[in-house]
């Protein structure tokens, strides 16, 4: 609340130009809540590991041979192919899980996995499109300024 001027507080409490002496704060920097570039990006990587763990859970299925030969060239290596599935959901959902609590790690490591992602999406063109773009805008919205204030003010 204010008082008649508008520009005072009433209860004592910082007013509009609460900035080091009396300037204007900085509304472009720090943010002290979740930017939707993390939030997003959280929702894609655990979209991503859950759809790693439904592949490990399908691989233990009869269309297993045809997922592992897919995954690992040959058939009769379903637990390499369950194996190699579940290490891939651990890799998207632990760092998007600790995303949101603001861990740098986490950061870096999803970056590192989009610009995976992105390599072998760009080697198996045409067939991977969707792939593709999902690891980009995983890594776009990573690498945007919100979301490298928001890791580096902690």
């Amino acid at each position: 609340m204010t008082g008649q001027r508008g520009d005072e507080p009433v209860d004592g409490g910082p007013g509009p130009y609460s900035g080091l002496f009396g300037a204007v704060p900085d509304t472009h920097g720090y943010q002290a809540a979740t930017p939707k570039q993390v939030t997003v990006a959280s929702v894609i990587a655990i979209g991503l590991g859950a759809l790693c763990l439904l592949l490990a859970g399908l691989t233990l299925t009869s269309a297993g041979d045809q997922i592992s030969e897919v995954l690992t060239g040959s058939r009769g290596n379903t637990p390499v192919a369950v194996a190699a599935t579940l290490v891939c959901a651990v890799v998207y959902l632990v760092p998007a899980l600790y995303l949101r609590k603001r861990r740098p790690w986490s950061r870096y490591v999803l970056i590192a996995v989009a610009a995976i992602g992105i390599a072998g999406g760009i080697m198996s063109l045409p067939a991977s499109l969707l792939g593709l773009a999902v690891h980009a805008t995983l890594l776009i919205l990573m690498l945007q300024r919100p979301t490298r204030l928001w890791f580096n003010h902690r």
